[in-house]
C-alpha cells in the first residue's frame, strides 16, 4: 500500500504524514514546492528518499498524474478546495488512485458529487470527500440516528466547538475566505429533494449534551447536508452551528491570515473540544438522537484522513463519488475513532448504542 499526501508541506498535511509515519505506510509527498516537502518528511520522520518527495501543482495535470501513478491512493490536503479540488480528483482519477479530501467546504463536495461520479465509477475509482473532524463524524452517525426512525421527516445536525486558545490554520482560514460567502449565508439546506441556499434553517436554538441548558444557533454550511441525503430518505436536512461560531467565522478577514501561526501547537489542539449532535424525527413521530464529541480537531481529522484512506485500499468499496456511509460500516468506523478518544452515542426507538 502505498498513499499519496497531495499539500504535504502544509499544516495539516504534516499532521497526516505523521499520522501515516506511526503507521508505518509507504507514503509518498507531493506539492508545489521540494523545499517544503523535503522538510515536511523530515519532521514526519519518513526521512528525505528523493522518489517520496514529487514536485507537481494542481494545475499541471500530466505531472500530477504522473506523482500519483504508483500510489494506492490519494489525501489531498490542500485547500482552498473550491480553487483546486477538482484538479486534484481528476488527476487522482487518471491515475487509477481512489481519492479522499479533507475538505469541510459545501461547495466544493457538491461540485465533486456533480461532476466526478459518473468518471470515477468508469475508472473504477472511489472518492469520498470530507474525510475530516466533522464531515465524516457527522454523516456517518445521521445514518445511524436515522436508521431509528425509518423515512425520515426531518433532521438537524448541530455543531458546537470550543477551541480555547487552539486558533485555526492557516490554511483553514484561506478556505474560510475563499467560502464567506456560504458562511454569510448558511450554505446549503437540503429539502424535498434538492440543495439550495435558499431554504432556511429552522432550528434557532439546541441542547448539547453538558451544557447548562439551550444555545443559540443559526444555519451553517456543514459538509453532512450534503452527504446525508444521498444515503439517508430524509424530506428535510439542515446544518445548524452555536451562533457565536457562526458569528466569527463569518467576520473573518485577510488581515486575519498574517495574525496567526501555521497552526495550533499540540498542547493546545489537545485542549480545543468539539461536539455534534444529529436528531432525527420520523414521519410517524418517532424521534432518535445521537452525539459524538472529542478534542484536537486538526489530529483527529489527520487519523480519519489516514484511515479513510486506507479502509479504500484494504477493504475496497464501490466505485464513484460516495458519502462516508456509503464507502464505510458506520458503527465500526466510529467504535475505530473510539479508541482514539472519540465517544459516541445513539438513542432512541431500540437499544441505545455507543462507544
Amino acid at each position: 500500500m502505498r498513499i499519496a499526501v497531495f499539500g504535504a508541506g502544509g499544516y495539516t498535511g504534516k499532521l497526516v504524514l505523521a499520522e501515516l509515519n506511526r503507521r508505518d505506510i509507504d507514503t509518498v509527498l507531493v506539492g508545489r514546492s521540494t523545499e517544503r516537502l523535503t522538510e515536511a518528511a523530515s519532521r514526519a520522520g519518513l526521512g528525505t528518499v528523493p522518489a517520496s518527495v514529487r514536485q507537481a501543482a494542481a494545475e499541471d495535470h500530466t505531472v500530477l498524474v504522473h506523482a500519483f501513478r504508483d500510489c494506492s491512493a490519494v489525501i489531498n490536503c490542500a485547500g482552498p478546495f473550491v480553487l483546486s479540488g477538482g484538479a486534484v480528483v481528476r488527476a487522482a482519477l487518471a491515475a487509477g488512485c481512489h481519492y479522499v479530501d479533507t475538505s469541510g467546504e459545501q461547495r466544493h463536495l457538491d461540485r465533486t458529487f456533480t461532476a466526478f461520479g459518473g468518471p470515477a465509477e468508469k475508472a473504477g475509482v472511489t472518492v469520498v470527500p470530507g474525510t475530516n473532524d466533522d464531515g465524516l463524524p457527522s454523516d456517518l452517525l445521521a445514518h445511524l440516528v436515522a436508521e431509528r426512525v425509518g423515512p425520515v421527516r426531518e433532521l438537524v445536525i448541530g455543531l458546537d466547538v470550543d477551541s480555547g486558545d487552539a486558533m485555526p490554520s492557516r490554511g483553514t482560514i484561506r478556505s474560510g475566505l475563499e467560502n464567506i460567502d456560504t458562511f454569510t449565508t448558511g450554505g446549503l439546506g437540503y429539502e424535498e429533494g434538492r440543495w439550495h441556499t435558499d431554504i432556511a434553517a429552522r432550528s434557532t436554538a439546541l441542547t448539547f449534551p453538558g451544557g447548562a441548558g439551550p444555545i443559540p444557533v443559526a444555519k451553517f454550511p456543514l459538509p453532512a447536508v450534503v452527504t446525508v441525503p444521498r444515503h439517508v430518505k430524509a424530506r428535510r436536512v439542515e446544518g445548524v452551528a452555536n451562533a457565536r461560531l457562526v458569528a466569527a467565522l463569518a467576520g473573518l478577514t485577510p488581515a486575519v491570515i498574517n495574525a496567526v501561526p501555521e497552526g495550533p501547537p499540540a498542547d493546545s489542539r489537545r485542549k480545543a473540544r468539539w461536539m455534534i449532535t444529529v436528531e432525527a424525527l420520523g414521519e410517524d413521530g418517532s424521534h432518535a438522537r445521537g452525539v459524538i464529541h472529542g478534542t484536537d480537531m486538526q489530529g483527529t481529522t489527520a487519523l480519519i484522513a489516514v484511515e479513510s484512506a486506507h479502509r479504500l485500499v484494504a477493504d475496497g468499496a464501490a466505485a464513484g463519488v460516495l458519502a462516508p456511509s456509503q464507502a464505510y460500516v458506520p458503527a465500526d468506523f466510529l467504535r475505530f475513532l473510539g479508541r482514539y478518544g472519540v465517544q459516541w452515542s445513539v438513542d432512541g426507538p431500540g437499544t441505545a448504542v455507543g462507544g
